[in-house]
């Protein structure tokens, strides 16, 4: 998955992604107290991360999202063999965190300028995009959007939004990867400093 994994470890991940695991199909219905939210911002490992660390979100599912094949797999998606993308699913409470601030987390943990890539992941399965449930959620990633294409992105923003259709659950092994595998050198290398600096970026939005 991550270009910058020793072959060593590059063998066996695409063991791990040879195996039968959860493929989970996740409809959008939301409940009445939680709401959920969704995003595509490259390596589903660093997304899930920083989402995680948000005040108001009670739990972030890795998954693939945006493609039109069913029953997606990690080994597929990440061969570029569908349209997915690397997605996650933000399950939280909108009486302490609200859309408009997860689209603002979204926005301000990655580089939604660069086209098909995040950071060293090249491809269109890492591609930047925010979804949207309905009408008042379409309205304020737009409205964001155009807000930081002229503030902050100089009119460069790549970011695609489309409507959610169906969430696929990633496999089991790629839940909560970053806390349960320190030691991975992607993880060092990449997804605790993206952590870290959106931690930097945004103290007041970090659960205690």
């Amino acid at each position: 998955m991550k270009k910058i994994l020793i072959p060593f470890f590059i063998a066996l991940l695409t063991y791990s992604c040879g195996q039968t695991q959860n493929k989970t199909e996740i409809k959008t219905n939301q409940s009445t107290q939680l709401e959920k939210a969704y995003f595509a911002a490259g390596c589903f490992w660093c997304v899930e991360a920083i989402f995680e660390s948000v005040n108001g979100v009670e739990e972030v599912i890795s998954g693939y999202a945006g493609g039109t094949q069913k029953n997606p797999t990690y080994q597929k998606v990440s061969y570029g063999l569908t349209d997915h993308a690397e997605a996650v699913e933000v399950i939280y409470d909108p009486k302490k965190v609200s859309f408009k601030t997860l689209v603002e987390v979204f926005y301000g943990s990655h580089d939604p300028t660069t086209l098909n890539r995040q950071g060293p992941d090249k491809g269109k399965q890492y591609r930047s995009i925010a979804f949207y449930s309905n009408e008042k959620e379409e309205v304020t990633i737009n409205m964001l959007t155009k807000e930081l294409n002229q503030s902050t992105f100089d009119g460069k923003i790549v970011t695609q939004i489309q409507q959610i259709e169906t969430f696929y659950k990633a496999e089991d092994y790629h839940q909560n990867y970053e806390r349960l595998n320190p030691e991975n050198p992607y993880v060092q290398n990449v997804s605790i400093p993206r952590l870290n600096r959106f931690k930097k970026k945004f103290p007041h939005l970090l659960k205690h």
